[in-house]
């Protein structure tokens, strides 16, 4: 496979200066073909330039790693964000089937990123533009689950509820089917809880709409599936303010 050209868009030189000393050392089948530290000059070259991979940062001035994005007339490569891990951002990329480094960088997650975006260029598997003009319009309504084979993509619809396990999350789908997910229920919970989720409990969080009805005295929510979740006290009145009570 031939190399991928990449470009490095952050506004701070220091990131810049890492993540190109981290490329390459530890990423050879990588060649640097642009740095830019003004998201307003990587608008102009990277059409010009024609990488195969972005790794972008999200928090910028003037124009952040999204509107970026969002001025591109099309986006034929990939997208690694970098980002210090804001819930908005969560959100965005995990919505999006994109992948993402945390700041401060770490040499062993930047090398896992590039794997699989070498993965995604072999496979064929479409990232972008489609997925990106959906951001822009507001239309995402599935979640990706990366796997080890690819990348599965859910609709919010199919969830029931959501169950934590040490640092493991179980996505209880429709038809009684189950995702076991490597991430954390908060992990989990920075990206449903806008899309009619919400955690009720320390271990759950479920869909709203497939909530069939509360116990207000055991505390317990009957799912549509006829599964009972419990919601601690803390959530109870959260909850029942949501529907608005009548």
């Amino acid at each position: 496979m031939k190399k991928l050209k990449v470009i490095l868009v952050d506004d701070e030189p220091d990131s810049t200066a890492l993540l190109e000393l981290y490329l390459k050392k530890y990423c050879p089948e990588v060649e640097i073909i642009g740095i830019f530290n003004s998201s307003t000059q990587a608008l102009a070259q990277i059409p010009i330039l024609k990488p195969d991979l972005l790794l972008l940062d999200i928090e910028m001035p003037v124009m952040n790693g999204f509107e970026l994005l969002s001025a591109l007339d099309s986006i034929p490569f990939k997208v690694v964000f970098v980002t210090a891990y804001n819930q908005f951002a969560v959100q965005a990329f995990k919505f999006n089937a994109m992948d993402y480094i945390v700041k401060p960088i770490n040499s062993q997650e930047l090398m896992e990123a590039i794997h699989r975006v070498e993965d995604q260029i072999i496979s064929g598997l479409p990232q972008l533009p489609l997925i990106a003009e959906q951001f822009r319009k507001g239309l995402i309504t599935k979640i990706a689950i990366s796997a080890s084979d690819g990348i599965t993509f859910i609709d919010f619809s199919e969830i029931m509820y959501v169950e934590s396990s040490s640092n493991y999350s179980y996505i209880q789908l429709d038809m009684g089917k189950k995702v076991v997910l490597s991430k954390t229920l908060k992990d989990v919970q920075d990206v449903l809880e806008s899309h009619h989720f919400m955690r009720v409990h320390r271990q759950y969080i479920v869909n709203l709409n497939k909530i069939q009805h509360f116990d207000r005295k055991d505390g317990l929510l009957t799912m549509i599936s006829g599964d009972k979740i419990p919601v601690s006290r803390s959530h109870r009145e959260e909850l029942i303010a949501l529907f608005g009570l009548i």
